[in-house]
This record gives structure tokens, sequence and C-alpha cells, in this order.
């Protein structure tokens, strides 16, 4: 199953959170935002529909996802959850660690903010920048 969510860039997007990565729906963002990689995201937790939710909630589910910007693109892998709320009607953020709150959307992740390339993140610093957040769950 495949999903896809397109957000834009804005220039306080600073990407680099050694934890977790986000797209929010929400329009503004301040600099402490450092997980957030995409604002004006067309989905949210919430959002989603119910059969990715509930193989979100599968603990044998492999989650990948990627991140698409322009020619460039950056992937990750993390887990699904029983446990998962998917609840949050503004945010979706993957986590390398294993906490839950209605704003997570996997957990164990391979990777964070910190590692989006620079050369991505620069891109993302333009507001007309638009980005496309990608699940694929096995």
């Amino acid at each position: 199953m495949k999903f896809e969510i397109e957000f834009t860039g804005h220039e306080n997007i600073r990407s680099n959170h050694q934890m977790t990565l986000e797209i929010t729906k929400e329009s503004h963002l301040t600099p402490r935002g450092d997980c957030i990689i995409g604002v004006n995201a067309k989905s949210s937790c919430a959002d989603l529909p119910d059969e990715l939710k509930n193989k979100l909630k599968n603990p044998d589910s492999k989650v990948n996802f990627s991140i698409k910007v322009g020619d460039e693109e950056f992937v990750m892998e993390g887990k699904g959850h029983p446990d998962l709320i998917l609840s949050h009607a503004e945010d979706i953020v993957i986590r390398k660690s294993d906490f839950i709150c209605p704003r997570t959307l996997a957990i164990k992740c391979d990777k964070a903010s910190d590692l989006l390339p620079r050369s991505m993140v620069t891109l993302l610093q333009d507001p007309k920048t638009i980005g496309t957040f990608t699940i694929v769950i096995e």
C-alpha cells in the first residue's frame, strides 16, 4: 500500500533533530521546530485512510518512507506498532525511539531529520518548494 502527502518548504526549516522527522499541516514554523521538514501538508495522522492505519498498527509491518524534493530523494525505514493512535489533526512524526503519541506515524526508524541531505534542506527553506512524503507498507 502506498500513500503520498504533498507539503511545502518554509524559511525556518532546519532539519537537524537526531530522533524525529515531522511534516505538519500548519503554515507557520519557528526555528525551534528543528525536526520539521515541511509545512502545509495535505494530510495529518488523522487524515490517513483506515486501511493504512490498520497496516501501521501491525507490528510485523515494514514501513518505508521517502521524501522527494526536486530531483533528490531521501529514504527511511520504520516499524508499525499496535498501540499507534494516529489521531493528530495537524502533524505526522516518525521516530527513531519507540515513543508513541497521537502524532506518531512510525517508531524505530533508521533515520531522522538530521540526516536529510543539506542540499535538500536548502531547497526546503524556500516556501515555493513542493515536496512529497510517501508512505509504503509491505
